[in-house]
């Protein structure tokens, strides 16, 4: 998985996954109005989440596609590494995507 980079106090840059079984390469059904989709965020070397970013369903989510941006003040953090891990919640059932997201946050000019 690629690393997706960032630049410090931005808000706007947004993320699209697209979420698929890992045995079968299906997409996940995620349209159910009780189906939620969150990435949180940490220090690459940390264990404390940061913040928890809400995922829209970009099309219903029947075809597993959701996206998040980064409201203010995700990205009022140090330069430096970061992980994201997506959790989904089936009516209160969870399921975590085993990779993590990783991202690169530059200072600003």
């Amino acid at each position: 998985m690629s690393t997706i980079r960032l630049v410090q106090g931005d808000n706007l840059p947004i993320v699209t996954l697209t979420l698929t079984d890992a045995a079968t390469g299906n997409v996940i059904d995620l349209s159910a109005a009780t189906t939620t989709v969150v990435v949180k965020i940490r220090a690459a070397t940390g264990t404390t989440v940061l913040s928890t970013l809400t995922c829209t369903k970009t099309n219903g989510g029947g075809d597993g596609i959701v996206a998040f941006n980064f409201p203010t003040p995700t990205l009022t953090v140090p330069a430096g590494q970061y992980q994201g891990e997506i959790e989904m919640s089936f009516n209160g059932q969870i399921l975590t995507v085993f990779d993590l997201l990783q991202f690169t946050v530059r200072a600003q000019f």
